[in-house]
């Protein structure tokens, strides 16, 4: 019997035994509830293995939700995960088609930053200025926030507007006391931009100020510093 997805899609990647679905968060269990027990276990058992492969291997991990959306496409949590597995995968396309179902069926604000990501991805830095733009983002989380200013200051860089890329950076906590990793990415897409625009000294400073708080090198802050220094000698 034809099957209305296609049959690959439909099977997704095989599942590791050892997944058994209650892996995943009780708010997301929560979610499958409505679901029949069978169905509501094969798409848990997806969304978990997604859950643990996104970082080594999106691309399994975005199969893994292929299935799951398969099953289950009317959830939102389901789209959620789909669109967040692609995303990792570099499916922007793809990425921001499903985030923007789940933020239609949920009305969560929470996929802004990805969405507006996906947008520069997909060469339209005006869309992911316009979704920085939002109401919303005045209630975010530090992070949160931290994540869209990223975002805003690539696309102002993508239109050649170094000078506002810079002023939304300024705008942002970058003396914060915080060592968290949004702190050493917001430093260091400031120090790279110093750098981009030719402020050099400025650039060397804040190199080190995010090295200062990386510790867990997830940055080249001081190679970069090293490399500045040896121009300025």
């Amino acid at each position: 019997m034809e099957r209305s997805v296609d049959q690959a899609t439909y099977d997704g990647p095989p599942l590791p035994e050892s997944v058994t679905g209650r892996e995943l968060d009780r708010s997301v269990s929560a979610q499958l509830k409505g679901l029949p027990e069978k169905l509501a276990a094969r798409v848990a058992r997806h969304l978990a293995a997604a859950g643990m492969l996104i970082e080594q291997d999106p691309e399994t991990a975005y199969r893994h939700t292929l299935a799951a959306r398969a099953r289950a496409s009317r959830l939102a949590v389901v789209r959620e995960a789909t669109g967040e597995a692609a995303y990792a995968a570099g499916h922007y396309a793809e990425a921001l088609a499903e985030l923007r179902a789940a933020k239609r069926m949920n009305g969560t604000t929470a996929y802004l930053p990805m969405m507006a990501d996906c947008q520069r991805a997909l060469g339209k830095p005006q869309e992911a200025l316009k979704l920085a733009k939002s109401p919303a983002v005045a209630g975010f989380t530090p992070e949160a926030k931290a994540e869209m200013t990223l975002v805003e200051a690539g696309a102002r860089r993508d239109l050649g507007q170094l000078d506002a890329a810079l002023r939304t950076l300024e705008l942002s906590p970058l003396t914060s006391k915080s060592r968290a990793a949004w702190v050493v990415r917001l430093r260091y897409a400031y120090a790279d931009t110093l750098e981009a625009a030719g402020r050099e000294r400025d650039a060397l400073a804040w190199f080190h100020r995010t090295h200062a708080i990386d510790s867990q090198e997830l940055t080249d802050a001081a190679d970069r510093a090293e490399q500045i220094e040896k121009r300025l000698d």
